[in-house]
């Protein structure tokens, strides 16, 4: 006789059809925000962190770049976050950059990714990648009133070392800057002349007017 293979299933158990939770979860998953990239070599890492460090509004291409802001300490203040911090994000029209702004400008504050995939209605999926990056704190009204701007041409030293990066060797380097070549004109200005590297601009560029 020959061999005998036993299928176990029963012929009197009828075929059901799926639910429609696991028919959705067969459809095609949504379109990712990032692309897939190779692996980054040595020489193209230090390329992107010479990018990062000299400026500050470098727009992140990949995950890997986004590993690389992470390695450096680059975040983003979400509920202080401007059009161009958002348009450092991979897959972020400015459109949605400035959609988010007008809802933190308007009083809504984020309190985790979801929170903003749910204000641009993207799935969330397509957002996860970045969350290394985002940085979800709480203001209340009194504290997001208090965090004026400090103009960089007029402030004193004790106006200066108030602001978050800013130590006192670097206010009192502003400050004789000032006073041996002018006004700053600009952030590109304050930056170039104080030789600054991309990723401190970035967080004093939230307290500065000129």
């Amino acid at each position: 006789m020959g061999n005998c293979v036993v299928h176990n299933f029963s012929p009197a158990t009828p075929t059901l059809p799926l639910p429609t939770t696991q028919l959705m979860s067969r459809r095609t998953p949504p379109r990712p925000l990032l692309p897939d990239s190779p692996m980054l070599n040595w020489l193209q890492i230090q390329t992107i962190r010479n990018r990062l460090l000299n400026d500050p509004y470098y727009r992140l291409q990949s995950l890997e770049e986004i590993a690389v802001a992470v390695s450096l300490g680059i975040q983003i203040d979400v509920n202080q976050a401007t059009v161009d911090d958002w348009l450092r994000l991979p897959g972020l029209s400015i459109h949605q950059a400035r959609s988010l702004v007008q809802l933190s400008h308007a009083g809504v504050q984020f309190y985790c990714i979801e929170d903003v995939a749910a204000a641009l209605n993207i799935p969330l999926q397509r957002l996860a990648p970045l969350t290394p990056l985002l940085k979800f704190c709480y203001y209340d009204a009194e504290t997001s009133l208090s965090l004026r701007r400090i103009n960089a041409n007029t402030a004193t030293v004790e106006e200066l070392i108030q602001m978050p990066a800013m130590n006192l060797a670097l206010a009192q380097a502003v400050i004789e800057n000032r006073q041996m070549a002018g006004a700053y004109r600009n952030l590109v200005d304050f930056q170039r002349r104080l030789s600054l590297p991309g990723h401190l601009t970035s967080q004093l560029m939230h307290y500065l007017s000129f």
